[in-house]
């Protein structure tokens, strides 16, 4: 799929781009409930991908420094019983950062994706890009996670006037 490790991550930063938007709204537009976006607003949006997000960033921390990462086997342990747990454990991550002070939530939403980019640069590529489980995670996180949710995002930023 990927010939070298920075075509995907060249792939992966045009991805988010269009996210970068809601660091744009104000607080209020954040808050503001919206229609068409699973009931979401713009904050709930930006907690539920960087939550994702963040799970990867700390996959690539542990695979920088060895071939296992407990975060990641927590990962697929839930992913193959995604069905019965998916619902919790998307709630779970979304009201823990429902009860961060929204500056942090916008710096979260700013630096977690630009981390995660930078730990995969020194994670050896035949740990994330080489290896089948890891990368279909990986997309599965980030690339096709942000197309998931590409309606959501027009949808606040369309109650937001943008």
């Amino acid at each position: 799929m990927y010939a070298d490790g920075m075509s995907f991550l060249e792939e992966e930063r045009e991805a988010w781009r269009p996210y970068e938007a809601l660091l744009d709204l104000t607080d209020e537009q954040l808050e503001k409930p919206v229609e068409g976006a699973h009931g979401w607003n713009g904050r709930d949006l930006m907690g539920h991908l960087g939550a994702w997000i963040q799970t990867w960033r700390t996959i690539a921390e542990e695979l920088a420094v060895g071939p296992q990462s407990r975060a990641f086997d927590w990962l697929e342990g839930v992913g193959g019983d995604w069905d019965a747990q998916g619902e919790r454990i998307n709630a779970g991550l979304q009201g823990e950062w429902a009860a961060l002070p929204i500056a942090e939530v916008r710096r979260r939403f700013s630096t977690l994706p630009g981390e995660l980019r930078g730990y995969l640069t020194v994670v050896p590529e035949i740990r994330w890009l080489k290896d089948s489980a890891h990368l279909k995670s990986l997309l599965g996180n980030t690339t096709e996670h942000y197309e998931d949710h590409m309606a959501d995002l027009r949808a606040v930023l369309l109650a937001a006037g943008r």
